[in-house]
């Protein structure tokens, strides 16, 4: 007797979730996660998108199997897919989850599940719909970004520097960064401000797990009242070169 479909113990997250979150309920509840290589691991942790479909299906005399391809769109525009096997022929007919890294691994675990070989199958065809990201604007590195976020607010001793709400983002979801010097609309010490003032200013970009890019701005300066070296950081270039024109103004 055929089961129908809609009764596979597979349930879909009923709102879209991060990639990373897609990817730890996937290894939560397959019994074989800890096979899968670190390597593999550590790619799918910087994943921008994913992507999950049903690819075959297979019933018979209350037993059921169903494989599903998980796909993520890394940062580099590679893909890495892992394929789940679901089935409750085990005894007492619990559902059970697999993970395997590739099609030949995914056959192998099929062929040993005790379902007749005559039972109804069917197979779909493969269609992977990531969602599509725009070019990334900076040459990112990927590294321990969100140590350098935090290193980066730490140091900023300006009131207005971003609030907790960036930091929180940041800390949790930047796994790449690049640091350029900004230039153009020069800020000069103005005629008659103190010899040895300086001012540098440097955008830190960061990319996030999510494909969104943060950038904060750090303003080096010496304009204080005993020229020590300062830091302050904004969240817009505009507000940051701002800063720079009160602090020379204030020494002018």
């Amino acid at each position: 007797m055929s089961v129908p479909y809609e009764t596979a113990a597979y349930e879909p997250a009923e709102s879209p979730e991060s990639p990373e979150e897609h990817l730890a309920r996937l290894l939560g509840r397959a019994l074989n996660s800890f096979e899968l290589p670190d390597e593999t691991i550590r790619q799918l942790d910087c994943a921008l998108a994913h992507d999950s479909s049903l690819h075959s299906a297979h019933y018979s005399s209350g037993l059921h199997r169903a494989t599903y391809r998980h796909t993520w769109l890394l940062v580099d525009g590679s893909a890495v897919t892992l394929w789940e096997l679901v089935h409750n022929t085990v005894p007492g007919n619990d559902t059970q989850h697999e993970v395997y890294i590739d099609e030949e691994e995914l056959r192998a675990a099929t062929a040993r599940l005790p379902l007749p070989p005559d039972a109804p199958d069917f197979e779909l065809p493969t269609v992977v719909e990531l969602a599509a990201f725009p070019e990334p604007r900076h040459a990112y590195t990927p590294d321990d970004s969100a140590d350098h976020a935090r290193r980066l607010l730490r140091r900023a001793e300006n009131p207005d520097h971003p609030g907790d709400e960036i930091a929180t983002l940041l800390l949790r979801t930047a796994f790449a960064h690049e640091i350029t010097q900004a230039f153009g609309r020069p800020n000069r010490p103005r005629r008659g401000s103190r010899p040895g003032l300086s001012f540098s200013l440097y955008e830190h970009a960061f990319l996030l797990t999510d494909g969104q890019e943060i950038s904060l701005w750090e303003v080096e300066h010496t304009a204080t009242p005993d020229g020590r070296h300062m830091c302050e950081v904004y969240t817009t270039e505009d507000a940051a070169r701002d800063a720079m024109e009160r602090r020379a103004g204030l020494l002018g």
